[in-house]
C-alpha cells in the first residue's frame, strides 16, 4: 500500500478491462493521482460516470493515442509509474490489419519508452500475453517484440534510474472481448453455441488475478524482467459444456437443446498456447505462482545472481500443465458468472 502512496501513475489503455480496474485498485491505495490515457472519450466518459465525483480529486482523464510521441511526452510530466495496457489485442483484426498493429503495439511502446526516459518516469510495465511464446500470429509478434524492447530499454536509458519490465497474461475470464461473455449471450439466446475448436487449450485468469500480478511486478521488478504467472488451463469444450450446464436453465432453456457450432480455427490461431518457450526457461526461476524470466543480455555471465529467490526453471515443460477438471471448471466459473449476471 505505500509503495503507489502519494505517487503520480499513468495508465495507458485506462478504460480497457485491464486497465479499469488498475485504476478501481490503486484507488484505494492513496495515490496522489491517476491519469487515465487513452483515446475513446465515450469510454472515458462512462468510467468518469461509474468512479463518480468522489475520484475525481485524484483522477485525471487524458485524451491521446500511445502513436502520438508528444502527447505522450504531456501526459508523463511528473508521473512515477506506468502500467502500459494500451494495444490491440484481438488476433483476426491483427492478423488482417498488421501495419496498424505495428504501429499501436511496436512504434506505440517505443514513443512511450521515449517518453518515459525524458520525463524521467521511475518505472513502466508492459502488459503482454502469452501469445507472445513462439507466436504464430501477428499480435503475438507485435507484443513479442513489445516485450523485447522493455528489456533492452534498460540499456537504452543509460545510467538513468528508470526500470522497465513485463507481464505475460494468458486469457483474461470475462474481460472485454473475450470469448466468455459472447459463449453466454449465445447461450441466453437458446445457441448454437459457436467454438473455433473444442479441443483448443487456453491459460485463463481473472481481472483481479491479472491486477495483483501488475501490482507484484511493478513493485519488485529490477528491470527487463518478464513476469508470468501461473494459470490454470481449461479446455474450450470443456468450458463450453459448463457454461451450458450452469447457464441453459436461467435463461429458460434445457442444455440439451443448446446446440453446438464448430467454425474452426481463426488466422493465426494455436491449438495449444504456451507460458514461455524452452529457450526462455533457461533463464527464468520458478516461484510458487509464478515463473520470472531475466533475458541473457542482463545477466552477467548468462546466469542469476545466488540472492533471487525461486528454483531454476530446468526446462519449457515446467509451463505446461495438465488442463482442470469440469468440476475445477465449474468452481472457476462460479465468481465471474455471478459477476456477469450481477452486471447485466
Amino acid at each position: 500500500m505505500s509503495f503507489f502512496k502519494d505517487k503520480t501513475i499513468l495508465v495507458t489503455g485506462g478504460t480497457g478491462s485491464i486497465g479499469s480496474e488498475v485504476v478501481r485498485q490503486l484507488l484505494v491505495l492513496r495515490p496522489k493521482a491517476i491519469r487515465v490515457f487513452s483515446r475513446d472519450e465515450h469510454k472515458q466518459y462512462l468510467f468518469g460516470q461509474e468512479l463518480g465525483p468522489d475520484a475525481q480529486p485524484v483522477v485525471r482523464y487524458l485524451l491521446g493515442d500511445i502513436r502520438d510521441y508528444p502527447r505522450l511526452v504531456r501526459a508523463l510530466e511528473g508521473v512515477d509509474f506506468v502500467f502500459h495496457c494500451a494495444a490491440y489485442k484481438h488476433v483476426p483484426f491483427c492478423e488482417y490489419n498488421s501495419f496498424e498493429a505495428v504501429k499501436t503495439n511496436v512504434i506505440g511502446t517505443q514513443n512511450l519508452v521515449d517518453a518515459a526516459i525524458t520525463q524521467g518516469v521511475s518505472r513502466v510495465l508492459l502488459i503482454s500475453t502469452d501469445k507472445a511464446a513462439s507466436p504464430s500470429n501477428v499480435m503475438g509478434a507485435t507484443k513479442l517484440l513489445a516485450e523485447k524492447m522493455m528489456t533492452s530499454a534498460m540499456n537504452f536509458a543509460g545510467d538513468r534510474p528508470i526500470r522497465f519490465a513485463s507481464v505475460r497474461f494468458g486469457n483474461v475470464l470475462a474481460s472485454r472481448g473475450s470469448v466468455l461473455p459472447l459463449f453466454c449471450r449465445q447461450i441466453e439466446h437458446g445457441g448454437p453455441v459457436t467454438v473455433t475448436n473444442p479441443d483448443m487449450i487456453r491459460f485463463f485468469m481473472s481481472i483481479p488475478q491479472a491486477v495483483s500480478l501488475l501490482f507484484r511486478a511493478m513493485v519488485r521488478m529490477d528491470g527487463g524482467e518478464l513476469f508470468i504467472l501461473k494459470m490454470p488451463v481449461l479446455r474450450l469444450g470443456d468450458m463450453i459444456d459448463i457454461l451450458i450446464e450452469e447457464l441453459a436453465p436461467r435463461f429458460g432453456h434445457a442444455p440439451a437443446v443448446i446446440k453446438r457450432q464448430i467454425i474452426g480455427a481463426r488466422p493465426g490461431e494455436k491449438t495449444e498456447e504456451i507460458l514461455m518457450t524452452t529457450e526462455e526457461s533457461q533463464y527464468a526461476i520458478e516461484e510458487n505462482d509464478m515463473f520470472v524470466v531475466r533475458p541473457p543480455i542482463l545477466l552477467a555471465d548468462g546466469k542469476w545472481s545466488e540472492s533471487k529467490k525461486g528454483e531454476a526453471v530446468q526446462n519449457g515443460q515446467a509451463a505446461h500443465v495438465p488442463p482442470l477438471s469440469r468440476e475445477q471448471i465449474r468452481t472457476l466459473l462460479a465468481p465471474v458468472l455471478t459477476e456477469y449476471f450481477k452486471n447485466r
